[in-house]
Order: structure tokens, then sequence, then C-alpha cells
């Protein structure tokens, strides 16, 4: 769609700032980078493996981006693929460096799940992330009584860890009031705002926040009415979060009840791209979305 392509122009064009994106991209940007080193050179996953003194499963993962670099593995890997290079290793042993600096949710550890890191660290670095949801307003644009009333239905915990997770909820927001946010780009389905979470009250101040926040330049929202019947994402929520710098693949995450999918195959990232951009045809468009919105206000 041409909003799309325009979004992802510009997003191309950012500079990868990784102060701010913790260590997910510096991975994910080493790793694609060493892979595609080591099919140059018609390596096996697990002779690369046999060099690091690791299994060939350990490089999968480290090429995905999916847990932290050793710089000494990362020198040997660059030897094995005949680096000669100085800049590029320096370059590739400064992303090692980096992809064990903890981003700053690190504090928040008591109460992030090691599958949630990754996701924390796209979300905060993505200059594009496209979601559906089913159920409830998104995290990013809950309002804190909101939020806490979706954190309660969770498994029973102490009032210290549920204010933490609150807590974190409302900090990952401030990624779309900094200087340079993301484009965020959501798609609510009718049922996710009819669904009470709380007294006619807090139901109201979460629409007038949604309804807010709508009127920001880099927040669209929309809404996939009942009336529009089945639809592509009826399965369940998704976010396609898409990296900064041009150069990575589009990631997709699946939230489960205990845990986090992250599909990696192309075209399974193909095939929920395609489904996200069936969902915005489907749905209302934004300004009509603003109206739909207010409406629903009326009724609550």
């Amino acid at each position: 769609m041409k909003h799309e392509e325009s979004v992802g122009e510009r997003s191309a064009a950012r500079t990868v700032d990784y102060q701010q994106t913790g260590p997910t991209v510096p991975r994910m940007v080493l790793g694609a980078r060493l892979r595609q080193l080591r099919e140059a050179r018609g390596i096996t996953g697990a002779d690369a493996g046999a060099r690091i003194r690791a299994s060939h499963s350990k490089i999968s993962r480290l090429e995905m981006g999916r847990t932290g670099f050793k710089a000494r593995d990362v020198a040997d890997l660059l030897a094995l693929y005949g680096v000669t290079d100085e800049a590029e290793a320096e370059t590739l042993l400064a992303l090692a460096r980096q992809s064990n600096t903890p981003g700053w949710w690190h504090v928040y550890y008591d109460v992030v799940p090691s599958w949630l890191n990754v996701y924390l660290g796209l979300e905060q670095s993505a200059v594009l992330i496209r979601a559906y949801e089913l159920q409830f307003v998104p995290g990013l644009l809950q309002t804190e009584d909101y939020a806490r009333a979706v954190v309660l239905l969770g498994p029973e915990d102490t009032e210290e860890r549920i204010d933490r997770r609150i807590e974190l909820r409302m900090a990952r927001q401030r990624v779309l009031h900094r200087a340079r946010p993301p484009h965020l780009w959501v798609v609510l389905d009718e049922a996710a705002l009819r669904r009470s979470m709380g007294d006619a009250a807090l139901m109201r101040r979460q629409l007038d926040h949604l309804i807010e926040m709508s009127t920001l330049p880099h927040v669209t929202v929309q809404v996939v009415p009942f009336a529009a019947g089945g639809h592509a994402a009826i399965a369940g929520p998704v976010t396609v979060l898409r990296p900064p710098g041009g150069e990575l693949p589009d990631v997709v995450y699946l939230e489960q009840l205990t845990g986090g999918v992250y599909p990696d195959k192309p075209s399974e990232i193909e095939q929920y791209r395609h489904m996200m951009n069936r969902l915005v045809v489907e749905a209302h468009p934004p300004a009509e979305t603003r109206d739909f919105l207010y409406e629903i206000r009326r009724d609550t």
C-alpha cells in the first residue's frame, strides 16, 4: 500500500541509534552479517559451531539475534570466515560488545521474562510497529487504569510486582513521545473496545486517550467493526515490527499465554504482512475510526 511504502522509505533512511535500541538490534545486525559471511564461504552451521565450541543450534540463535555474543566467539568466527578487513572486523566486534549492553528495561528484570526481552528491544528501536488486537487496547495506547485492569487478569501476584508491571508498561509508552518516534499503526477489533475492563468512567478515559493519541501524525488507529464479519486476523493478535536501518527483515511477534513466538521464515513473515495489508482495507479508515470511537464512547 502507498502509505506503508512511504513509511518504509522514511524508515530506511534513518540512522540506527544503538543507545536507544538496547541489545536487540546490534544482535540482529551482527547475526545477519555473520550468516552472510558463513554462507559466502560455504561453511555449515555445525562447522561454525564446532569452531566456537558450541552446537549448530547456538549458531542459529546467534545468527537470528536471539542471544548475546562473546567477543572471543566473534573473533574466532571472523577468522574462520576469512575476514581480513580490519575496519569491518572492528565494527563487528563493537556490535558484539553492544549486544551485551542491557536496555533501559533491564531494571525491571524481576517482571520481564526472558522471551519478552527481545520484543522490548524491537519495540523500542522499531521505525514501524503494525499491530492487530482482538481483546485489548494495545499496551502502547493504554491508560494506567486500563493497564492495571489488564495486568490483574493474569496470574495472582504481589501488589509490588503488579505495580512494577504497570510502571514498565507506562515507561514503554515514552517511545511514542521522543524526538523521532516510530510510526504506530494499530488495527483494533470492535470487541476490544466494547469489552469493559472496569467501570464506565475507566472505559471513557481509555477511549478519550485512544482518540487523542490517534490525532498524532505518527499514530494511525483503525477499527474493524462487527459489521465486517470474519476477517484476515480473526485467529488472534499479531505485531509486525520493522527494525531500523533498512537492512533487517520485519519481525513478526505472536504473544501467547506463557511466551512469545517469532515466526522467522520469509514466507511466514510475508504472509503476516499480507494479512495486515488486508486488515487495513477491511477496517474503517482512520477518519471514520475516530467518529466510530466517539460513537462507542457515547454508548459507554
